[in-house]
């Protein structure tokens, strides 16, 4: 009995590895190459897969998500002999599990040597600065060229990044001096120009006060001439109205005169001419006021003496 079981158990073993052989459950996003003795038969996709156990062989299980493999900095030589290091990044994926696994024996290796001598042949014909400034060309260069060769190995190159680009320690140092003076004289051209602007609209400010200052006075002036000419116009217009002899004005000419020598500075004034015409009207004036007053003879318009009083 004791061998019946051993064989019973050995059946019962050998049974549960061929069902567990038999039954490939491959994961969302992924694919199995089947070989039957060696050689290809089949690839195996997402779901539940059935093979022949001990027959059929799982050669490789490949992931066919978008990858992304970041690849170490590499030495490249400018057209101007200068050495830079690269970092790039590639996105890629696996179209075709077939080609992937029997076109090429390692695409992650192949893709790496690819993208290094591509961009060695990209930056051979470019000087340092056009390397500086030049990420989207070369990107779009780089693609190019991987998409073209990967795709007879079931790869689609997505994208390609380059990380860094890396210039010498003494290039770097030169190119930050450079840019150092470049702030500095766009600093100096900025500051000039705001100095001259400022300059420029102070004289432009000075320059409207003075007119607005001269008009200002110009009309302060002609409304002062303005008015007193208007006050001349109604005194002379009051004076005609009111028809004055040479007798009143003879008496106004008398009233100003103390007027004329008001003031501590006046020592010495001098009497105009007319002051004798002055007076000379004014005394005919009281001498006809006089004839009707006692004490003057209206007959030769003398003086009448009263006589004496003992």
């Amino acid at each position: 009995m004791q061998p019946i079981i051993i064989v019973l158990i050995i059946l019962v073993v050998l049974v549960f590895i061929a069902l567990i052989k038999t039954i490939q459950v491959i994961p969302q996003a992924s694919a199995a190459i089947v070989e039957r003795f060696g050689r290809y038969t089949r690839t195996l996709n997402a779901g539940l897969n059935i093979v022949v156990p001990f027959i059929d062989s799982i050669r490789n299980r490949i992931d066919l998500r978008e990858q992304v493999v970041p690849f170490p900095p590499q030495p490249v030589i400018t057209q101007d002999n200068l050495v830079v290091n690269i970092d790039t990044v590639i996105y890629y994926q696996v179209t075709d599990a077939r080609a992937a696994t029997y076109e090429v024996a390692s695409y992650i290796q192949a893709i790496e040597q690819l993208t290094v001598t591509t961009l060695r042949n990209i930056i051979g014909g470019m000087d340092l600065e056009r390397t500086l400034t030049s990420r989207e060309e070369i990107n779009a260069a780089l693609r190019g060229v991987l998409d073209e060769a990967t795709g007879k190995w079931g790869i689609r190159v997505n994208r390609v990044e380059l990380k860094a680009i890396e210039p010498p320690t003494s290039i770097q140092d030169s190119m930050e001096k450079q840019m150092r003076a470049d702030r500095d004289k766009r600093a100096a051209i900025l500051q000039a120009e705001g100095t001259r602007q400022s300059a420029i609209l102070t004289a432009e400010g000075e320059k409207q006060s003075a007119i607005l200052r001269a008009e200002g006075e110009s009309k302060a002036a002609a409304l002062r001439a303005e008015g007193e000419a208007q006050a001349i116009r109604t005194v002379f217009e009051s004076i005609h109205a009111g028809d004055p002899d040479q007798k009143l004005l003879s008496y106004q000419y008398l009233q100003m005169l103390p007027k004329i020598a008001e003031g501590d500075a006046n020592k010495l004034w001098i009497v105009p001419s007319e002051i004798g015409d002055a007076l000379k009207g004014l005394s005919g004036a009281f001498g006809n006021l006089g004839t009707g007053m006692p004490g003057f003879d209206t007959g030769n318009k003398e003086r009448r003496e009263d006589p004496p009083i003992d």
